[in-house]
């Protein structure tokens, strides 16, 4: 009897134990689950700082076979079109005056723009990138900078009185990697300032606007078969090429250079000047500056143009903003 007893106590107690292991199962599957997607989100930190780290380490590889310290360029195979993003960026100078446009110049051709900047004065990094070349050349460049960014392009910094940065060195957007000069092919004090995709020169103009501080649009994309059209439009649109200035004029009234600009000051001196409609300086173009409240589509439909040839005119990808102040193309 009591062995009948004994035996169904222990069949009971093996049926609750049957019973209850699926439950504590679940419970232990539920306390696992967030453990899991914690290592799994850990895992696209790693595997993202894993990627940012190999970005610093080659950037461009993409577009770049190999890293070479002994020329400031060696043109390669363009592609067919490329997107360059020139979000966090900084200006390389805080200068508006630019005294020598990109293109033909006595006799041959100039690959960059000269801005106006006094001896000593900051230089800094356009972007986010590895320095890929410093050096002295006596007879072109005198003592240059070669920067190569993760947006794929490589930029040039000429004529400087002294290098502040190392070859294969990381350096952040606005990192100080020289000071204005007049070494080299230089007939007074300026900074040579190039922008080169696969070591072939385009217009910085594309790019920046140095009178009003700022870039172009957050992207901007490359088309090989329109580039000499776009650089021709662009040089007018954004040229200020002058004879004659004044330190007040070179910095935008603030006076001249004395202490180095951070990133927030440059932003603050870029305040664009009162909206006013541009003189056509380019037969068949004329040229606006974005007022307040406009956008894209108000633009194209005040110029009698569908959006498309609006975005495709002026180089705008289909979610770039227009900005108060950005000059724009319309026929």
């Amino acid at each position: 009897m009591n062995f009948k007893k004994t035996l169904k106590t222990l069949a009971f107690t093996a049926v609750l134990a049957v019973t209850a292991m699926p439950a504590n199962g679940q419970d232990l599957l539920a306390r696992i689950a967030p453990i899991d997607r914690k290592m799994k989100q850990l895992d696209t930190l790693q595997l993202q700082g894993a990627i940012e780290r190999e970005n610093l380490e080659s950037p461009s590889a993409d577009l770049y076979q190999d890293w070479d310290n002994r020329y400031a360029h060696k043109a390669t195979e363009l592609p067919e079109t490329y997107r360059i993003n020139l979000r966090n960026f900084c200006m390389p100078t805080p200068s508006r005056v630019i005294t020598s446009q990109f293109g033909p110049r006595w006799g041959r051709q100039h690959r960059g723009l000269d801005i106006k900047v006094y001896i000593g004065d900051t230089i800094r990094a356009a972007w986010t990138g590895k320095v890929r070349v410093v050096r002295y050349e006596g007879k072109g460049y005198g003592n240059y900078v070669v920067i190569r960014h993760n947006n794929g392009l490589e930029t040039i910094y000429a004529h400087l009185s002294k290098h502040l940065v190392r070859e294969n060195q990381t350096v952040r957007a606005g990192q100080p990697i020289g000071l204005g000069g007049n070494t080299g092919r230089s007939t007074g004090s300026h900074l040579h300032f190039e922008t080169r995709l696969c070591g072939v020169a385009l217009n910085p103009a594309l790019f920046f606007d140095f009178r009003n501080q700022d870039i172009t649009g957050d992207y901007y994309n490359f088309r090989r078969s329109t580039m000499e059209r776009e650089s021709a439009i662009a040089t007018a649109a954004r040229g200020t090429k002058v004879s004659r200035y004044t330190k007040e004029e070179v910095y935008g009234g603030k006076g001249e250079q004395s202490t180095p600009l951070t990133n927030e000051n440059e932003t603050a001196m870029a305040a664009p000047a009162p909206a006013q409609e541009e003189k056509p300086r380019s037969r068949g173009f004329k040229y606006h500056k974005v007022q307040p409240g406009e956008t894209v589509f108000t633009l194209a439909k005040k110029f009698n143009m569908t959006v498309e040839e609006f975005q495709r005119m002026n180089n705008l990808g289909n979610s770039t903003k227009v900005r108060v102040g950005q000059l724009m193309i319309h026929s």
